[in-house]
């Protein structure tokens, strides 16, 4: 067989379906499914707001197309399918899929009851005024910037974030031989954990439980057993029992209504519904009679109508033990910590995410201080200038070019070519007292930033100090009250849980038969009256204890 001009290398296909399988799961771990620990985001989702935020769709300017805004994140940052893009921003801006939601949707973004949005080309998105605090200091060279796809221009590697977003609003992705499945949390609650490990780094994490409590899921619900939220926060695994709130309401003919006011965390309304119907139609379960959804606006409002002599209680707990009423939120904390995925508990995500913010600052300060240095420096020339200004104005008629106005000033008054630069460009009108009082002050206020920006480089102390601020501001301007309440006492079900309570008449007969009879029915006379129902015995038989 000749090959002519090609070369045919030969593999051992078990290599090679070894190490392309090991590419292809490194790549889905790492930059598409896992958020990274310090922003909580994965890729796909800091694409999404990085491209908004360039394009200039913040929370206070007008809604742009969703369409424009797909098209700048897939043409900039994300080559990937379009439909990739558009779900994660309509997820991001769903109140019932995140605690916090980060984009502000207009149109159609879908439904608690699994509706699919809007087409891209329909809806229209901007950020929410918190995403902002998620992308400040960007341009303050706080965080690595590397080239996008096609290295013709740059995207942030991590975000600044001010926001504890990992543990805020959760996240959930299935990689390739591991999965994620983070819970959220309330923000006030969070940030009191953090500032608490800020003040004393060897905080137990029973300790910051104390704080933190339990997630707070979007949808509400109420947490039901405590054991499974502990082992969470403390080994980064655990099962948490979500409940839906429900309440009874009595008809004016007496019958009962089982309300469902709030369902599950991921749980789909509609679905829920369809099923209740299926297991009554099935006969799996008796005592109700109709169900409707009666949700609008103003909220969710499940009416399931209960038989004449159902009992409210019952029927509850067996929707809670057969349907999606309560179901249990499986917490696997795993997120990517310094490119590599790891499980983390509390601690580890609260430490984390502190030492994100410490880098943040560290490097927002050395930019600021820079900064600072570079415009002190023009200053002192500008000062020198004004101090000796005829000589400087002789000095600049007498010179043929700039360039040579320049070097004489260099020489003249022994500045820097940057300085010389400043004078040589400055206009006519800074000549006048006011300004040159102005060129000083300027000059002792920038001093002064400068002392205060190499104490905050100098001092470990003063850095916490200005992370602790920066998170209690944020706390101060998102915080709400918690969605998801907590039962910290709580057994499996029990056996009684499925039956009613009432009084009973047990009857022994004389030849050893027993007989459970409710009360009720065992004072209902039978047709013709011939004796009460409950007393029937064979023949030959009689009662002997009651």
């Amino acid at each position: 067989m000749e090959n002519v001009g090609e070369k045919i290398i030969k593999i051992n296909i078990e290599e090679e379906m070894k190490s392309s399988y090991i590419d292809y799961s490194m790549s889905v771990i790492v930059s598409r499914a896992l958020p990274d620990v310090r922003d909580g985001l994965k890729p796909v989702q800091r694409r999404v707001l990085y491209g908004m935020s360039e394009l200039g769709v913040t929370s206070g300017k007008p809604f742009k197309k969703s369409a424009r805004i797909v098209g700048e994140v897939l043409g900039k940052y994300h080559p990937h399918g379009d439909s990739s893009v558009y779900m994660a921003m309509v997820r991001m801006a769903q109140s019932w899929s995140l605690r916090y939601p980060l984009v502000d949707g207009q149109g159609n973004f879908g439904s608690v009851d699994g509706d699919s949005p809007a087409a891209m080309r329909y809806t229209e998105a901007r950020l929410m005024k918190v995403t902002e605090d998620t992308l400040m200091d960007l341009d303050k060279d706080t965080v690595d910037m590397i080239p996008n796809f096609d290295e013709s221009l740059k995207e942030p590697s991590v975000l600044p974030t001010r926001i504890p977003l990992l543990l805020v609003n959760g996240a959930s992705g299935i990689a390739v031989g591991m999965a994620t499945n983070m819970p959220p949390h309330n923000l006030s609650d969070t940030i009191d954990a953090i500032c608490a490990y800020i003040d004393d780094p060897d905080i137990e994490i029973d300790d910051l439980i104390r704080i933190i409590k339990a997630p707070d899921f979007p949808t509400g619900g109420t947490i039901y057993g405590y054991s499974g939220v502990k082992e969470a926060y403390h080994t980064g695994r655990g099962r948490i029992v979500i409940r839906s709130k429900t309440s009874v309401e009595t008809t004016p003919h007496g019958r009962e209504k089982l309300i469902v006011h709030e369902i599950p965390y991921m749980v789909n309304k509609a679905e829920l519904i369809s099923r209740i119907a299926d297991l009554v139609n099935e006969k799996k379960i008796d005592g109700i009679s109709n169900i409707n959804d009666e949700s609008d606006r103003s909220g969710m409002r499940i009416v399931i109508d209960l038989k004449k002599d159902a009992i409210a209680n019952v029927v509850l707990n067996t929707l809670l033990k057969h349907t999606a009423l309560q179901t249990s939120f499986g917490v696997n904390n795993i997120a990517l910590v310094g490119g590599r995925p790891r499980l983390l508990n509390l601690k580890d995500l609260i430490r984390l995410f502190v030492e994100h913010r410490h880098d943040v600052i560290t490097r927002r300060t050395q930019f600021e201080l820079k900064q600072a240095e570079d415009r002190a420096h023009i200053l002192e020339g500008l000062i020198i200038a004004s101090d000796h200004i005829d000589e400087v104005i002789r000095i600049i008629r007498a010179s043929k070019t700039p360039e040579e106005a320049k070097n004489n000033l260099i020489e003249r008054f022994s500045l820097t070519e940057i300085q010389a630069r400043a004078i040589v460009e400055m206009r006519l009108r800074q000549l006048t007292g006011l300004e040159q009082d102005k060129l000083r002050a300027e000059y002792d206020d920038i001093m002064k930033l400068i002392e205060h920006l190499k104490d905050i480089l100098a001092s470990l102390e003063l850095r916490m100090q200005i992370i602790k601020d920066e998170l209690l501001q944020v706390r101060a301007q998102y915080k709400d009250e918690r969605k998801t309440d907590i039962v910290y006492a709580s057994e499996e079900f029990n056996p009684e849980d499925f039956y009613a309570d009432e009084e009973m008449v047990i009857t022994i007969s004389h030849m050893g038969y027993i007989k459970r009879t409710p009360l009720s029915e065992y004072k209902v006379q039978n047709r013709g009256g011939v004796g009460s129902k409950g007393s029937a015995t064979r023949d030959e038989d009689f009662l002997e204890h009651m």
